[in-house]
């Protein structure tokens, strides 16, 4: 029993290790957006030539150092990752990964055969493959994690090689909508490695013993976390367009609760405009977007508040508390955005807030689903069979 404990405590940590780096990937992959710095480096899975290990330390200066750190620390991740997959699969994940590690090193050496096009993912598949070969090889014979742990892990493991496959595209290709999806995905990874630290948790097996008898919260939680994460896709697609800020005001927007989108309203902002760092013309779209974004917030603020309200009367008052104070954070940074002219910092730190609250608010839910079910587990059952009254019965 003490070992199994002491083996559960150092998954829950590594677990979280792998979670907070992603958080830090997601921190780096903003300040690339922020200082237009996703193309300073052209060339993947190279640096110029070199290899990503390689590349003169001399040589990471401008947009280079925030590109360059962020595909160093990617590859981190992508390790953390593989080596959780082994470790939350036990024995039972070798010789997966075995087959998958030695796939990915042949598909990596045919790809360049077939088009020099496909050079680049195939050096990707190659270096991956090697890695994966590595932790189907080299770990102890450990029991697998309880069920559903082993499947997130895979999970995980298949996730992590589509983000640095898109993240790898998004420079080959140029097309600044791969980097909306992988915005999008770096989310939800996170959410995914979040839920394997919780469902890890010695309190999550043994002494989650809660409950509640709010059938309505945890759908409000599902539901204002779903907004949440549509609230992010909505701000990743305004940070991939380069446009700068759509709307330099706020509260308002261009001095009104709703502006005007109109052609002419469009021209007369472009031609006012004077932000430095916008490269491109804004459209009405660009500007409808914004406000859609706006809405959102509300929505979630009223959501959120709901939920910390209904949750002061549970025991999960502090959750609730939580997720709304980051959203009010979330709040702050949003309209300090726009005040600061999109400062890369504070950009940066609304993604990062933005990820938090998405996480929490997938977590809150969880839990409460348990707590619920747990509820109406304990409830007394029916009486349907009632025993017939005395004189009957002696008759």
């Amino acid at each position: 029993m003490t070992s199994e404990s002491g083996n559960n405590r150092w998954l829950v940590a590594f677990s979280a290790l792998t979670a907070v780096a992603t958080l830090a990937l997601i921190a780096i992959g903003g300040l690339v957006t922020s200082h237009g710095a996703g193309m300073a480096v052209p060339d993947w899975p190279n640096s110029y030539g070199y290899s990503m290990f390689l590349f003169p330390v001399s040589q990471w200066i401008g947009g280079i150092f925030y590109e360059h750190t962020h595909r160093l620390m990617a590859t981190v991740v992508g390790m953390l990752v593989v080596a959780l997959t082994r470790w939350l699969g036990g024995k039972a994940s070798q010789l997966p990964l075995i087959l998958f590690g030695i796939t990915e090193i042949v598909t990596g050496v045919i790809l360049p055969r077939i088009s020099t096009d496909l050079k680049p993912a195939g050096y990707f598949l190659s270096g991956i493959g090697g890695v994966v070969l590595l932790a189907g090889l080299v770990w102890f014979r450990n029991q697998p994690a309880p069920r559903p742990l082993p499947m997130l892990g895979w999970l995980a493991f298949v996730a992590v090689q589509i983000q640095g496959l898109l993240g790898g595209l998004r420079v080959v290709l140029m097309w600044d909508k791969l980097g909306i999806f992988h915005a999008a995905l770096a989310q939800l990874f996170f959410v995914l490695l979040s839920v394997i630290v919780l469902l890890n948790t010695n309190w999550w097996r043994h002494r989650m013993d809660q409950s509640t008898s709010n059938r309505l919260l945890p759908a409000i939680v599902w539901v204002t976390a779903a907004l949440i994460f549509g609230q992010l896709v909505l701000g990743a697609t305004m940070r991939h367009q380069h446009a700068g800020l759509a709307i330099p005001d706020f509260p308002l927007a261009y001095g009104k609760l709703w502006p005007a989108i109109d052609l002419a309203s469009v021209q007369s902002y472009n031609a006012h405009r004077t932000e430095i760092a916008s490269a491109q013309p804004i459209t009405g779209f660009q500007i409808a977007l914004q406000m859609v974004h706006r809405i959102g917030a509300l929505m979630i603020l009223a959501g959120v508040t709901y939920c910390a309200a209904a949750a002061k009367r549970s025991r999960f008052k502090t959750a609730g508390y939580l997720w709304l104070a980051l959203v009010l954070t979330q709040a702050a940074l949003g309209a300090s955005t726009i005040w600061s002219n999109k400062a890369a910092d504070v950009a940066t730190a609304h993604v990062v807030v933005g990820a938090l609250c998405l996480a929490n608010g997938t977590l809150f839910s969880i839990v409460l689903s348990r707590s619920l079910v747990r509820a109406r587990s304990s409830e007394p059952a029916l009486v349907t069979d009632l025993p017939l009254e005395p004189s009957r019965a002696s008759s």
